[in-house]
Parts: C-alpha cells; structure tokens; sequence
C-alpha cells in the first residue's frame, strides 16, 4: 500500500508529521492510500483513537481525505505539496508563455515612488501604535471602489490577495467547512482551501463568470462561503458581465449568510467594466491588488467588506505581522498620484495580444478563451501530449492541471509578452499540438 515508506511515531503528532513529510517528499504520491487505522496501530503499537487523531490533523491541514468506508487517501493536491509541482521546467532556448507574470515593460518604474516614500518615512518615522494604513492611501482607494460601485465599508491593507482570501476565510470559517471555488480557477486558491482545513466544491464558469446554477446548487449542498474573480480570471481570462451578475446576486439572495469573497486582483489592467457582488450578503469582502499593474513584489492589496469581517481581519493581523509596511503604501500612493500606469492603455496592450491568439486559434479550428486579462485558455482533449509537444515545438504554455478540479483538461497560455509576429508560429504549434481537436469547453 505504502511502497517502502514506512510511517512512524508513537504520539498523534509524530504519526502526522511522519506523513506529512513523506509527502512533501513525495514518498508518499497524490491519490496513495494510507493504511486502515486498526492496521496502522497495531503495527505502531498504539491505540487506534492516537491514529485517528493523526489523520484528523492531516485532513484539518490539507494533507489527505477521507472517504467514509474507501478509507483515507493523500489529497489530489495536497496543502504540503500545492500545485506548483505541476508545472513545466522551461529549458533554455523555449519561448516561456507558462508563467502567468505581466509584462516588464507594462510596470512602472518604481525608483521615484520608493524614494519619496523613504524621504517621508525618514522624516517621521513609523513607530509601533502607528495607523496601519496610510490615510492618503484609503482616501484614493475609497473613491476608486466607490467609482467602480463597491459598497462603502471599513478598510485594511494586507499582503496581496491571497492574504486576504487567507484572513477571510479564517475569520470565518471552521475546519470541515465547504467553499464553493471556481473551476478552472486560480491554483494557489485551489490549495489553500485545504490546507485550512476547509473542504472545496467546484463551480462551473464560462466566458461571463461562474454559472449561476451552479453556485445555487453548491450553496444549497451547504457550501458557507463562495471565492469568485471579478474580472481577468485566472486561468481562463473570464470577467463577470452585468447579466451574470444580476443571477448571482438572485442566488445569493437564497442564501444571505453566505460568505462572499470577491477579487478583483485585474484592476488596472482590463478594460471590462467592474460588476461587483459586495453587499449581496451579511459578510463580505472585496479585495484589489496592486500586483498586476505595478509588480508583483509590491505585495500589497486593500480590502473591504463588512464590519463584522473586516474587524476579525485587522485583528487577526494585530497579532500576527501587525502590518503592511507603510513605506510600501506610500509608495503605492505616490504610483497612484503621479499616474504611473496608464491602465487603458495596459488592457489595450493585452487586449490586443489576446485577440490576436485566439483569432488566430480560431481560423485554425481551435477554440480559446479570454475576455479580460493576460491569460488564454485552451481547452484540449489531451492536456499532457499538448504540453509536452508545444514544449518540443519551443513554446512552453502551463499544463491546466494546475487550475482544474473536475473541469476539463486545457492549457494556459500566458500572452502578456507575446509579439505580434510570433502569434502565428504558436498558433500553427498549437493546432499541430492538438492535432485539430477541439476540447470540450470549460465544463
């Protein structure tokens, strides 16, 4: 059952940390079953009940699942491993369209901004007991969410979105609680559900957001809380239109006292207009990012929501970094004031390149994705041959295994580099890669 690995441990949290390392080492691989818990205690020599808790720690932290009679199981994607184990080593001389980053050339310079932002700071210094947010900071930020129809509420800085998605959902949310996710969606999404705890559901989605039916009946199974991107999804460049939204909101209106986390991590980089959920329920809370428009190493993003949230979020960040640098969040209001990005002409840029790729896929046969963003999805019948034979071809794109649950396989094709004339040599290498089939869509 377990190869050669052999697990050890004489105490609950020795048996759990014996296999949880031999996960992370791969030892132990995605899908492997564990032994019985009667099995494992009597060749450890223990009580079953120290097994049980074993396994329950390592189903509370992501790391394996248990399905009733069928026994327990090392997740899929377990928290220990996460998703970046499914990816493609570039070798050199393959043009790298996997990596999902913006183009250099698009971000502003920062120099100015950091300097200015280090000129205040050592002119007044901030201390402990400071406000941890910069007042200049929220006064901008408010009057963008307002212009874009987000709900007035109170505001936090936190370390980009997935440490809001993180503190949210915490705050919240107990171990064994289920979120409904969308997929495709964003891995490192996909991930930290489970290693809180947390069970995922999969939401179908399409080119205007997640399906509404689909949401329903996740939330009718019982699903306490539900992740959806507003715009430039990731994988699959999806955005939520007006319609889309108008049914989620009648959904959420079913269930109020679901927790809606929206991120909209695309701002200043699309050129969709903004169809926001906020509000739609008792607890919520929307959060925008700086990383895709001004560099991802400006780990920084503002949230908002409810009271109630929010003031558990501030909180739990008290006691543990306490806050974002205010040095970084002056020097994003610097960025902000001076208008260091020209956001429509960054949507325009990607756009173009977007359009240009999946037109070019489309005069081929091939269908592909991508309202908003820096990211084409191209759903395939066969995920691995098509990324292993674009790789062979010079073009390295990212294997959808990365973002998927129960979708269909596809791959991720990340435009935001990619120069006019290569548009159609890496058509041509797609069509040859799929051999002219068309996958089945998103679901």
């Amino acid at each position: 059952m377990l190869g050669d690995y052999r697990i050890t441990g004489r105490r609950a949290a020795d048996i759990s940390a014996s296999i949880e390392r031999a996960v992370g080492a791969g030892e132990l691989r995605p899908g492997q079953l564990l032994p019985p818990m009667r099995e494992l205690a009597a060749d450890l020599g223990v009580n079953p009940n120290t097994v049980a808790a074993a396994y329950r720690t390592l189903r509370e932290r992501g790391v394996i699942e248990t399905a009733g009679r069928r026994g327990s199981r090392v997740r899929p994607a377990p928290a220990t491993t996460g998703r970046d184990h499914i990816r493609v080593d570039v070798p050199e001389g393959v043009r790298d369209l996997s990596s999902g980053n913006p183009d250099p050339a698009l971000l502003p310079p920062l120099e100015r901004a950091l300097a200015a932002a280090a000129a205040d700071g050592d002119r007044a210094p901030v201390l402990y007991g400071a406000d941890a947010v910069d007042p200049e900071l929220a006064r901008l930020a408010r009057a963008a969410l307002a212009a874009d129809g987000v709900p007035d509420g109170p505001l936090a800085v936190v370390s980009g979105s997935l440490d809001a998605v993180e503190r949210v959902l915490a705050a919240h949310l107990k171990p064994g609680d289920t979120v409904a996710v969308e997929d495709p969606g964003w891995g490192r999404t996909l991930d930290l559900v489970p290693a809180l705890g947390l069970r995922t559901v999969p939401v179908g989605i399409d080119d205007d957001g997640p399906r509404a039916e689909d949401v329903r009946r996740a939330l009718a199974a019982g699903a306490r809380a539900l992740i959806v991107t507003d715009r430039a999804q990731n994988p699959t460049g999806a955005a939520v239109s007006a319609p889309r939204a108008r049914a989620l909101r009648d959904v959420l209106a079913e269930h109020p006292d679901t927790l809606l986390i929206e991120d909209d991590h695309g701002h200043g980089i699309v050129d969709v207009p903004l169809h926001p959920l906020a509000g739609a329920t008792r607890h919520w809370a929307f959060v925008r990012s700086v990383a895709k428009a001004y560099g991802p190493d400006l780990r920084l993003a503002v949230v908002t929501g409810d009271a109630v949230t929010l003031d558990r979020l501030r909180g739990r960040q008290r006691l543990g970094p306490g806050w974002v640098s205010v040095l970084l969040q002056r020097a994003v209001v610097r960025l902000w004031a001076d208008g260091a990005v020209d956001g429509p002409a960054v949507a325009a840029a990607y756009g173009r390149r977007r359009d240009a790729l999946i037109g070019a896929l489309a005069r081929r046969g091939i269908a592909a994705h991508g309202r908003s963003g820096m990211n084409v999805w191209v759903p395939v019948p066969d995920e691995t041959g098509a990324v292993a034979r674009l790789l062979h071809a010079g073009w390295a794109v990212s294997p959808g295994a990365r973002f998927r649950m129960s979708a269909p396989p596809g791959i991720r094709v990340t435009v935001s580099t990619l120069a006019e004339d290569e548009v159609g040599k890496l058509a041509d290498a797609v069509a040859s890669a799929v051999g002219g089939a068309v996958g089945r869509g998103y679901v």
